[in-house]
């Protein structure tokens, strides 16, 4: 078993997920209540990694963070790391790429609740900023748990983007189903058999997760209007 293949793929999916929410959770709420009529744009951009092949997205990221790039020469001068095969590309290639993950199901919650609990608060005087705190995190907080949970299983089960950006340096850039890789490649079936049962045990109960979260919120949802 590849251990630190293993501990670098549950690393960079934790910190996708922690990115995911800071950016994404704005995003979604934007795209439930825009009324703005160029909105349907916003969500082709987020979904345009469901359809995009991992890599025609992995070859873009590789010249957008290239050292030769904007974002790629101010990495080096301010920051002095490179992003194109290091750690730091491998996050910001995995949060565009696991981005609909994390903004379908907040979008999808926080469309689901009733616009006249936040009126009602507007009313008595609530801020913005309280009504998002107090009202909409609560109710979509299923939404909220599911995009994490949804962003952190397709974070581990990337490939083709992070191969692109990354490339395959152990310890440093070789997640875990790189490493499934190259076990087969060097026809040791018996270590790849281990390492792919291992993401299958994890895929299967992640999905039953998600599953069981919904089905959940969706019986709440109905006990609570038919009250």
């Amino acid at each position: 078993m590849n251990w630190p293949a293993i501990f670098l793929s549950l690393r960079l999916a934790t910190l996708v997920c922690a990115v995911l929410l800071v950016v994404g959770a704005p995003l979604a709420y934007w795209i439930a209540f825009s009324r703005s009529r160029w909105k349907f744009l916003a969500e082709a951009v987020v979904a345009l990694p469901l359809v995009l092949p991992p890599t025609v997205l992995g070859y873009y990221m590789l010249v957008a963070l290239g050292p030769k790039s904007p974002l790629g020469r101010l990495a080096e001068s301010v920051l002095s790391t490179r992003l194109t095969f290091s750690f730091p590309g491998l996050v910001i290639a995995s949060v565009l790429y696991s981005l609909p993950f994390a903004v379908q199901p907040m979008a999808n919650a926080f469309s689901s609740i009733d616009p006249k609990l936040l009126d009602a608060a507007a009313v008595l005087g609530a801020p913005a900023w309280r009504r998002f705190r107090t009202i909409t995190l609560p109710l979509a907080k299923a939404g909220l748990l599911t995009a994490v949970v949804l962003s952190f299983a397709h974070t581990i089960g990337e490939f083709g983007v992070v191969l692109m950006v990354g490339g395959n340096i152990p310890g440093v850039t070789q997640t875990i189903s790189i490493a499934i890789y190259d076990e087969v490649q060097a026809l040791d079936y018996a270590v790849a058999a281990r390492t792919s049962a291992l993401l299958l045990i994890f895929s299967f109960t992640t999905l039953a997760l998600v599953y069981a979260l919904n089905r959940r919120s969706s019986l709440w949802w109905s006990s609570a209007r038919n009250a």
